[in-house]
């Protein structure tokens, strides 16, 4: 309906500001609706991403169907994504994987979180090691591009370094497109927020995040997979590369957080958690530098303080 206004507005199909208020005018749709769907239109209609769930625990013929109707309804789509389980994916058979990707499926996305089996049960993902890596394997087997999700701090205190070596062993094993970082941040009223409380779980410090993306990284090996960092809550954004090239390169960043002062450092995740910095070059501003440093010296008689308002800022990006 969009593009055919398009061309009966002289637009020649381009979703332009006149055609966006012509539907507007008709009422057909919502305001937002309308600006979504011009808005993908406009920059190309190139990628879809099926809903926010797991659309392959459907009925593989459905999928198939739906699919294959984007495809033929919009040409223009070239890239159709969805975030899928270990164990969906380890459900269907490599026919039925194959079948999807045929029909125009590209890329999976999938939450691995943690390759520790004593923790993936502790947190009842339902889900194992093996689980993870022949899912992992199958999807790529079938032709789709994968991309998983770490989460750095999950295995709180207690299985940091188990939780950094063994999720990047199922890594290695699965050999994914790309790997991104999704730092823990216990929502309230979650039931690990009552383990926090109650102090059968115990959450690291930021900079034990750090060292604990460190260790998974240099445990990374035999792989050619992309490192991406792009979450707001990851502290160090710049944590991104290509292995095994940029290995090195990930790791000297990490290096050069840890063996900055106290001081720096804290200053730096106050710049970071306030969206001014991005990476630890920004701290040579010096007129930023010596602000951010005047706010972290108004808590020097209570730095407790200080860590529980970094924390209150990063529950808001919940």
């Amino acid at each position: 309906m969009i593009c055919e206004l398009s061309l009966q507005e002289g637009s020649g199909g381009t979703v332009t500001q006149s055609v966006v208020n012509r539907l507007l005018a008709l009422g057909v749709f919502s305001e937002e609706s309308i600006q979504s769907v011009a808005a993908w239109l406009h920059y190309g209609g190139e990628s879809v991403f099926l809903q926010d769930a797991n659309s392959l625990i459907m009925k593989t013929d459905d999928l198939v169907q739906v699919i294959s109707c984007i495809r033929e309804t919009f040409p223009s789509v070239h890239k159709i994504t969805s975030y899928c389980r270990s164990r969906t994916a380890v459900g269907k058979t490599d026919e039925e994987l194959r079948r999807l990707h045929d029909a125009g499926l590209t890329c999976i996305h999938v939450g691995i979180e943690s390759g520790y089996d004593p923790l993936l049960r502790f947190m009842n993902k339902g889900v194992t090691a093996a689980d993870h890596v022949e899912g992992g394997r199958r999807l790529k087997g079938a032709g789709l591009s994968l991309c998983v999700y770490v989460m750095p701090g999950l295995g709180g205190i207690r299985w940091s370094s188990e939780h950094a070596e063994e999720t990047a062993r199922v890594i290695n094993l699965i050999n994914p497109d790309h790997v991104r970082l999704r730092t823990l941040q216990v929502v309230a009223g979650s039931p690990l927020y009552t383990m926090m409380q109650n102090g059968t779980f115990q959450t690291l410090a930021e900079e034990g995040i750090v060292r604990e993306i460190g260790i998974f990284i240099e445990h990374l090996d035999g792989i050619e997979t992309t490192i991406v960092s792009d979450h707001v809550l990851n502290l160090l954004e710049e944590v991104t590369g290509k292995l095994p090239g940029d290995k090195s390169k990930l790791l000297a960043t990490i290096d050069r957080f840890l063996a900055m002062s106290p001081e720096e450092r804290i200053i730096f995740r106050l710049g970071r958690r306030k969206g001014i910095y991005r990476k630890l070059d920004d701290l040579a501003e010096r007129g930023t530098f010596l602000w951010l440093k005047s706010i972290v010296d108004q808590y020097a008689s209570d730095p407790d303080h200080l860590e529980q308002d970094l924390k209150r800022i990063m529950q808001d990006f919940i």
